[in-house]
């Protein structure tokens, strides 16, 4: 299972250790590296190529977004969660135009950040290896769920079938020995007797109602998988 690396920049050591803490608990995560200000993390940043910074907005030595800024400037290849006690619309307009991934408002319950590191897993697992997304992918990306403009009376996405879909969830219900290694679209496939392309749409849909989840991990020769897992399973 491929780790994300988390950097934690924070002015409070309590806070900055807690949030650690909640990181620790939430698979497929782990903390590289805690900045107290923004020259700490502007090295840390540099050396330690976090894929996700989780940012404070008022530090010592200045502000979180021009943290943010510099690090776009740069081009540097890492996402940001905000968590701050600033709940003024200037400050969650401006820093999510900047780009920044989620918004959290201290003090943070576990439950609320653990679902912005699964958002974040989700959507790093989606656009890894991908060249090509359609609007429904697209939608999952940016909004978490599909549009209700896509959803007929059953309550399911239109392209999604009740039946295929339940032969899906059994494919699971039934693998539970293989939970740690998770499967392939190609796996479930072969087991519902589809192609892999449909067996994915499935399963992508099952990521945004929170039945599965999915990870990019790597076979003996490197070659990176698209796996996916139950919410829980330590795969």
């Amino acid at each position: 299972m491929t780790t994300l690396r988390v950097l934690i920049i924070e002015d409070d050591p309590r806070i900055a250790e807690l949030h650690c803490r909640f990181v620790e608990k939430v698979t497929g995560f782990e903390v590289v590296g805690m900045a107290l200000n923004i020259a700490e993390a502007r090295e840390m940043a540099e050396l330690l190529s976090p894929d996700l910074l989780l940012l404070d907005l008022y530090l010592p030595d200045g502000h979180g977004m021009d943290l943010l800024h510099e690090l776009r400037g740069q081009g540097q290849q890492v996402d940001v969660v905000l968590i701050t006690a600033a709940k003024e619309v200037s400050a969650i307009q401006q820093s999510l135009q900047a780009g920044a991934f989620d918004y959290l408002v201290k003090p943070v319950m576990f439950k609320r950040f653990e679902e912005a590191l699964y958002n974040f897993q989700r959507y790093r697992g989606q656009l890894y290896g991908a060249t090509k997304l359609n609007q429904s992918e697209i939608d999952q990306l940016r909004h978490g769920h599909v549009s209700s403009a896509n959803v007929d009376n059953s309550g399911v996405p239109k392209g999604i079938d009740l039946l295929t879909l339940g032969k899906v969830q059994h494919v699971f219900h039934d693998h539970d020995s293989q939970a740690n290694e998770g499967l392939s679209a190609e796996q479930v496939g072969a087991s519902i007797g589809a192609s892999r392309s449909t067996a994915r749409r499935y399963l992508e849909y099952l990521i945004t109602t929170g039945e599965l989840r999915a990870d990019v991990v790597y076979g003996s020769v490197g070659r990176p998988e698209r796996r996916y897992f139950s919410p829980h399973s330590e795969g």
